[in-house]
């Protein structure tokens, strides 16, 4: 048995399991269980990229502050760096994120400003441009996941790999989600790189402007989705949509019951931007006509959401029930 030095080398290199008692149709259907790095999310990957990349080109020095804009799991793969670097963070976090990514990040360290979550890019108030303009203000390294190649580069050079060393590879279709744009970017790059025929499917919840664009190349107004961490009002620039040959939307319904399914049936606690992932993912596969080996990602832990989307109140409130 390996003993590491640091959590964070302990980042990556997650299992991999087969969904067992859903109906996954003549397919296969895997979950990558990113809940098992240390910050129990995918952006552990991203947060320790990104900030050694910034340390090797001089961006970042010992006691420096970094900035970021988070719908919560990338602050708290960042707090996680920070802590053990000794960098001080502070997070924009906008309002409809939950309270446990709240409280965890401040209980990591973290400085977190709230925004509003109804309002869209180029709004003073937009969670991005309000972290920008706090790094610009206070002299601070603002870490720009959207933007930031560090990002991509994660995925490209680890989990792309590992889901390939998984499945041994024997691999027809992923499908993931877009946040920042990274995990389809670097993962889709790589799989391709290996097998130009794999489907790269993606999962947006209803309101994202991704799905529209994927599937009928239609640019629509952005809506509204109680889901954390994934869909779109804009393209990030880590993000190469095209690579998507195939797109789901999933309601938010469909996406918090998908996720409650997963710990019912498989006794995996996932997030609400799992369930939206696994909701598609199952889509796709009952779709199919032949026997394919999908993969998606468990990609952060439904410890976080236990006020929502575990919560039978908070579903009732939201007309869920």
């Amino acid at each position: 048995m390996k003993i590491y030095a640091n959590a964070l080398e302990m980042v990556g290199n997650t299992p991999m399991l087969r969904v067992s008692n859903l109906d996954t149709g003549p397919c296969e259907l895997y979950l990558k269980l990113e809940i098992q790095n240390p910050g129990l999310s995918i952006k552990d990957r991203i947060a320790v990229s990104m900030i050694a990349a910034a340390e090797q080109e001089g961006k970042l020095k010992p006691g420096d502050t970094i900035v970021e804009a988070t719908a919560g799991n990338t602050g708290l793969g960042l707090a996680l760096v920070a802590m053990q670097k000794g960098y001080k963070l502070v997070i924009v976090l906008p309002d409809k994120m939950s309270r446990e990514k709240l409280y965890n990040l401040r209980a990591m360290g973290a400085e977190v400003i709230g925004t509003r979550s109804d309002v869209n890019k180029g709004h003073p108030e937009y969670y991005q441009d309000m972290a920008q303009r706090i790094a610009e203000e206070r002299g601070a390294f603002y870490v720009n996941q959207f933007a930031n190649q560090a990002n991509v580069k994660a995925h490209y050079t680890t989990t792309g790999p590992e889901i390939w060393q998984q499945m041994e590879g024997r691999l027809d279709a992923f499908v993931c989600g877009v946040g920042s744009g990274g995990t389809l970017s670097g993962v889709g790059a790589y799989l391709r790189e290996q097998n130009a025929a794999v489907d790269l499917v993606l999962a947006d919840p209803e309101g994202s402007i991704l799905a529209p664009l994927v599937n009928e190349g239609k640019e629509v107004e952005p809506g509204s989705w109680l889901i954390e961490g994934i869909g779109e009002d804009f393209i990030p620039d880590t993000c190469n949509i095209e690579l998507a040959n195939k797109a789901y939307a999933i309601s938010d319904k469909e996406s918090l019951y998908t996720a409650r399914d997963i710990l019912k049936h498989e006794g995996i606690l996932v997030g609400s931007s799992s369930g939206t992932l696994i909701a598609a993912a199952l889509k796709y596969c009952r779709e199919q006509t032949e026997a394919k080996r999908v993969v998606t990602l468990a990609c952060d832990t439904g410890s976080r959401y236990l006020s929502k989307l575990f919560n039978d109140e908070w579903l009732a409130q939201q007309d869920l029930d």
